[in-house]
């Protein structure tokens, strides 16, 4: 019998059945899960199968082909942050890009550890402007995990590293402020931050890191599809957007 005993990220949870719920679930070391829940959406585990929550959880399955059955034993619950548009915007659109992305059964220890900094960023911060930039980053990360990463050391067209101001929406490469010249309404803007240049970026930079990430990930990884994901993903943007006016 296949089994896994692992602290998880609730990531989506589905309606099966009467009582039960399909769970996806990141972990460390495995990545992606997916589980069976007996009364997954009864009074006791509905608490517990929140995006976002932290869970013990534990899979068995007679073959790996089998989907796994689960249980979950709450380990620190993110439903009070639900009460805040911004934050449960964020929570919702993070697991779920998460969940519909990776590939399962994949480790991708990198971004576990992201996400999870990620959530308790946006449990402890009074404003949404302490953890909109791990956000951006988070879906930066996102995009280079699965090849997707942007090139943001040196400018695409002359090979500078300095002065670096745009993003090139076809390429992915960082633009000079020079080699921009007249272009500048056809690239995106380059916050510092996004290179590691600014650790206190203001929101509006944070809004211009995320449409880049956000460009890439609609581009790269969705290809168009999704179209309710994306939704989730421009309302929490059009939030934080109102929160920079």
């Amino acid at each position: 019998m296949a089994s896994l005993t692992a602290p998880a990220i609730v990531c989506a949870v589905r309606a099966h059945g009467e009582h039960g719920a399909i769970l996806r679930a990141l972990t460390e070391e495995a990545g992606l899960v997916a589980g069976y829940v007996r009364g997954g959406r009864s009074t006791r585990l509905r608490p517990i199968l929140i995006a976002g929550n932290l869970i013990a959880l534990e899979l068995r399955a007679r073959t790996e082909e089998q989907l796994a059955s689960a249980t979950a034993e709450l380990l620190a619950s993110r439903a009070p942050l639900l009460a805040e548009p911004l934050a449960a915007g964020a929570i919702d659109w993070v697991t779920s890009v998460t969940a519909t992305i990776l590939p399962e059964s994949q480790p991708y220890p990198a971004l576990y550890s992201a996400l999870s900094g990620l959530l308790d960023a946006i449990g402890v911060a009074s404003s949404a402007r302490q953890w909109a930039a791990a956000l951006a980053r988070y879906e930066l990360l996102l995009l280079a995990e699965l090849g997707f990463g942007l090139d943001l050391d040196e400018c695409v067209v002359t090979g500078a590293n300095s002065d670096l101001a745009f993003v090139s929406r076809k390429s992915g490469g960082a633009v000079s402020a020079a080699a921009a010249v007249g272009y500048e309404d056809r690239l995106l803007r380059l916050p510092p931050f996004l290179r590691g240049a600014d650790a206190r970026p203001s929101l509006a930079d944070v809004v211009d890191g995320l449409a880049i990430t956000g460009h890439f990930i609609d581009r790269d990884l969705l290809d168009g599809r999704a179209r309710d994901l994306l939704a989730v993903r421009a309302r929490l943007i059009d939030r934080l957007g109102r929160a920079v006016a």
